[in-house]
């Protein structure tokens, strides 16, 4: 089944001497009193829980999935998932980033980013019923009135009730315009909510005492498409102004989809017949709160994969340490056994450097994105605020597209370092596998954040972000580009931005004369974006690296090596992703769809 350890040196390392979040936070009256020691403690008890409750649930969980009672409407998590939420919200996780007014601790994002690595990795499928709940509360805290987040935050931030968001229909995805359900004005100021749901994570189950459903629904006079979306929440039961719970209100889980993987969440058909909800912001603005929740969302899937690229890389480096097979090319190493472990092969070192590197990157990213959404919150500096909004929504396609390319990528490798015990469900890998696949659809495919990225992002503001960010990694180069030892990592960042550049002006040109040639480049951009903003990190990280590669502590070798494979043996992908966005449309579009 494997095991699960959190890894608190690497974290501490992008924290502490990578980022520098204690000097980052001190600029920030919220967070000017945290410092590392509190950081680390976190971290650490973050660790004991998820590695000695959630982790040894994962497996068993994946096995036996969620049971529907089909007389009551009624979900059961696996066996010890309710327990484990018990402990998770005596423990008071539910609260970490949330505000004090509300019951909160009021600790910053970055320091919570971290934990939810660690939940994902140690399990992906329970993570998501508190997970969906910081989504709700976000984006009650920024649209609520002041009544309903008295009522609500307290009971979210308590981790007593849960939250869900209600977007998708079956006649619409990702193209939330076509939604049919009907929100009907009543007499008190509430609304009654008719329609259906399908795919809503941790929709219905019996781990807290309610759920809060953010749904997405039509007034009456409401504007065809997405200019005629209002968002209601519709509690499963009614409370009172003190937040006593009444009647059950109509939304049910209908039927439970059968996935390919993540089956210890519940994600569930809803229907909601009547059901009684109340109205989050403006009418027919229900898009502008509900995205505050998507983009937690997104982040959040992000990490999800960063989760299980670790787990994945952590197990399969036991295996490979362990297994014999073989003799390595260059003469036995391991002289009094039979044969050689595995991980004397190239190949299957490729393989686990792969993951390791992934890991490693996306935990750098995700890390500074969270500060940024620090920054973003609480910094004094209306014009600091300001750049941290555009770097996040910039980055934030990456971080959703990137992270689980990478995930599905790492988890795949580390299933093949098995051999044939990788596709056998007792050593738990192809579970990594299949969950990790299901993070690349969900909250928006990848094929969507890419044309977000390239569309919204960047060509809709003429590059304006994407310079921004752009002219950080400029400074990065400039001020090293003279160090000897940093040749071998600031030339080919140097290069890669410089292409990156290029290829965006030559697209936004095409894009003039045909839209079609954004869709057809947006893919393999997106990708060539992900490792430009790697290649910037492991640039960083391998500075510091190089100081100290002497020093007793062997981490230090350890990341100059792993930053020496991704520049030699994954960042030269970006030359066949050039040529793929460079390509056009006409190969994609030149048959008629009856020639397919």
């Amino acid at each position: 089944m494997g095991q699960y350890i959190a890894p608190l040196r690497d974290m501490q390392f992008v924290l502490h001497e990578l980022l520098h979040v204690e000097d980052e936070l001190k600029v920030l009256p919220k967070h000017a009193d945290i410092d590392a020691d509190i950081i680390n403690q976190v971290l650490e008890e973050g660790g004991k829980f998820t590695s000695e409750v959630l982790f040894p649930l994962n497996h068993t969980g994946d096995r036996e999935g969620c049971k529907l009672d089909t007389a009551t409407h009624e979900v059961t998590p696996p066996k010890g998932f309710k327990a484990a939420y018990e402990q998770y919200v005596a423990a008071g996780w539910p609260s970490l980033t949330c505000d004090p007014e509300y019951g909160g601790q009021g600790l910053p994002m970055v320091l919570q980013n971290s934990f939810y690595e660690m939940l994902n990795s140690s399990n992906q499928a329970w993570t998501m019923y508190p997970g969906l709940s910081h989504g709700a509360y976000e984006c009650l805290y920024a649209h609520g009135t002041e009544q309903q987040k008295a009522l609500y935050l307290p009971k979210l931030v308590s981790g007593e009730w849960t939250g869900t968001m209600c977007l998708t229909e079956a006649q619409c995805g990702t193209d939330l315009g076509l939604l049919r359900s009907k929100a009907e004005p009543q007499a008190d100021g509430s609304y009654k909510i008719t329609g259906s749901k399908i795919f809503i994570s941790a929709g219905e189950h019996d781990m807290a005492a309610n759920i809060l459903h953010l749904v997405l629904a039509r007034l009456p006079d409401a504007p065809e498409g997405t200019k005629g979306i209002s968002l209601f929440i519709v509690p499963k039961f009614l409370p009172d102004a003190d937040g006593k719970l009444g009647a059950r209100n109509p939304i049910f889980c209908g039927a439970l989809e059968e996935k390919m993987g993540i089956h210890g969440n519940a994600t569930c058909q809803m229907n909601i017949d009547g059901a009684t909800g109340w109205l989050i912001g403006e009418p027919n603005k229900g898009l502008n709160a509900m995205f505050v929740m998507m983009n937690a969302a997104r982040l959040g899937v992000g990490m999800q994969s960063l989760g299980l690229t670790e787990v994945a890389y952590q197990n399969a480096l036991i295996y490979a340490k362990d297994r014999l097979q073989m003799r390595s090319l260059t003469g036995p190493k391991a002289t009094n056994k039979p044969a050689d472990p595995i991980i004397v092969h190239p190949d299957v070192r490729r393989m686990l450097l792969t993951a390791k590197a992934y890991a490693e990157g996306g935990r750098a990213f995700s890390s500074y994105v969270a500060l940024q959404i620090d920054k973003e919150l609480n910094h004094p500096d209306p014009a600091v605020r300001a750049e941290a909004v555009d770097e996040v929504a910039l980055l934030t396609p990456i971080i959703k597209a990137f992270l689980t390319d990478n995930g599905w990528i790492s988890t795949s490798e580390a299933m093949q370092v098995y051999g044939g015990h990788g596709f056998i469900s007792e050593w738990g890998m192809e579970q990594y596998v299949r969950d990790s696949r299901i993070n690349m659809i969900y909250e928006g495919t990848n094929t969507i954040q890419s044309l977000d990225l390239l569309g919204r992002k960047i060509l809709m503001d003429n590059g304006a972000k994407l310079r921004k960010f752009g002219a950080k990694i400029q400074a990065f180069v400039e001020e090293n580009g003279t160090d000897e030892a940093m040749s071998e990592f600031i030339t080919p960042l140097a290069d890669l931005a410089d292409k990156v550049t290029k290829l965006t002006m030559e697209i936004g040109m095409k894009a003039f004369q045909n839209p079609d040639e954004v869709g057809a480049a947006a893919v393999p951009y997106l990708r060539v974006a992900g490792h430009l903003v790697y290649a910037y990190f492991f640039a960083q990280m391998a500075k510091i690296a190089l100081a100290k590669q002497d020093d007793s502590d062997p981490f230090y070798k350890s990341k100059l090596g792993t930053a020496r494979f991704y520049f030699a043996r994954l960042l030269p992908e970006t030359a066949m992703l050039i040529r793929q966005a460079r390509s056009g449309s006409a190969s994609l579009m030149a048959l008629d769809a009856e020639l397919f």
